[in-house]
């Protein structure tokens, strides 16, 4: 007999429920891919060197866009995360958002490379990652209701882990479409379709691998209408800041979260650009990089899940960053590709465990029945302050003409985030307040 998700959390020592934890992996499965093709590796690539006029200037706009739509995911994620825990029902919000998502990565194999383009690529652009990380919210809230508390950590780190593997998948595709020459299905390489045709891929990808959660995890019966959830909703955003008032310690955690993810948000939004930029890579070493970095990504979740849920997860986001940190700084001063390539494998081995303990920290740090307003406010504190690190990055690149100064600005986030950190108390084995 299936259950839902308040029935799994009211009885946490029951038997799993697999198909339905499967159901949920299988979105981060689907959800991962789109971000690694369109946002970091293949399209910002592309747009930064074919269809904006320079790279310095296209390394510029895609930052003010990423600021753009990370002022509105912070709006969107502290607005809507309420809404759900009143009543409407979070598979509604996360189909919607996905949609968009979807929609607006298909229609990215209209841009071509010319600056007659810009407006219309960033402006699809915005809309994919609003609707990812938007979705994210409503995806991230099921994980208290899903899992038991000795196993936050660790489904935290398998989900994350088994969608960094589907991206793997994915940009092999990718590469193999990129790679082939001729193009295959009569696609013509002096339009750049095979380039063009990966964000249609990543779409498709997307729609296919999300539809498992959607079928296959039910919810708690609709409690009021979409329209009274959305006003009671918007109406508890005082009782969410009151909240954080007598949650001290969550709201040390989530100050933090917001510094060290932004710098992880921006590492992840221009690494493709800086390989493109500063290392001359061109699309198939870009995407050959992209899917080692991914191996080792998923590999470290996986692994690290097991740390997680023996020291905790405030313990294991601050090894993490430590090793953002020992294989980041290196990775601004070398020259070479290969050094370029060895470092940025590296890195990927503490970006999904950073990832996903920060997630378990965050369910264990949920007050039940507030999953959704406060991974709402988790979703804003990564990007209450997305609009910084882009800039930053954009505009040191512009006045210091190099990326290697750009992309600097990123360790400072890595360095405060921490300190930040170590203010954090985790409760371990139960879901409170400490």
């Amino acid at each position: 007999m299936d259950v839902t998700e308040s029935t799994a959390r009211e009885t946490p020592t029951r038997p799993l429920a697999k198909g339905r934890i499967a159901a949920w992996f299988f979105y981060d499965w689907a959800s991962s891919a789109p971000p690694a093709i369109i946002i970091s590796f293949v399209f910002a690539t592309f747009f930064t060197e074919s269809v904006a006029a320079d790279t310095t200037t296209g390394t510029a706009l895609w930052g003010n866009m990423m600021s753009a739509s990370g002022i509105t995911i912070a709006v969107l994620a502290v607005l809507l995360g309420p809404v759900a825990d009143a009543g409407a029902g979070r598979k509604i919000w996360l189909g919607a958002f996905s949609g968009l998502a979807i929609v607006a990565g298909g229609l990215m194999w209209f841009v071509q490379a010319d600056t007659s383009w810009i407006v219309t690529a960033l402006v699809l652009a915005f809309l994919v990652n609003v609707g990812l990380e938007v979705s994210m919210v409503f995806y991230n809230a099921m994980l208290p209701g899903l899992a038991p508390p000795h196993m936050v950590g660790r489904m935290s780190g398998w989900g994350i882990g088994f969608g960094y593997v589907g991206t793997i998948f994915c940009l092999a595709m990718a590469l193999a479409l990129v790679m082939a020459d001729p193009p295959p299905f009569g696609l013509s390489s002096e339009t750049d379709e095979a380039v063009r045709m990966t964000s249609v891929l990543a779409s498709a990808w997307f729609l296919v691998f999300a539809l498992p959660l959607f079928l296959g995890v039910r919810e708690p019966p609709h409690k009021v209408s979409i329209g009274r959830a959305i006003i009671t909703g918007v109406t508890s955003l005082a009782d969410t800041v009151r909240m954080l008032k007598t949650h001290g310690n969550t709201a040390r955690f989530l100050i933090a979260h917001m510094i060290y993810r932004d710098g992880m948000n921006t590492m992840f939004y221009f690494g493709g650009v800086y390989a493109a930029g500063t290392f001359a890579m061109d699309q198939t070493q870009i995407l050959l990089f992209g899917v080692l970095i991914y191996i080792t990504a998923g590999l470290g979740a996986f692994a690290f899940g097991w740390l997680d849920d023996r020291i905790g997860g405030r313990k294991t986001v601050l090894l993490g960053i430590a090793g953002l940190l020992a294989f980041g700084i290196p990775l601004l001063l070398v020259e070479t590709q290969t050094a370029f390539f060895v470092l940025g494998v590296g890195i990927g081995i503490f970006f999904g465990p950073v990832q996903s303990a920060s997630r378990s920290l965050m369910a264990r740090l949920t007050p039940p029945g507030h999953e959704g307003q406060m991974f709402g406010l988790f979703g804003l504190s990564g990007k209450a302050i997305s609009p910084l690190g882009p800039l930053l990055v954009g505009w040191a690149t512009l006045i210091g003409d190099s990326q290697r100064v750009g992309m600097a600005t990123v360790m400072v986030f890595f360095v405060v985030g921490g300190l930040l950190l170590l203010a954090v108390r985790e409760p371990l084995g139960e879901r409170k307040e400490t």
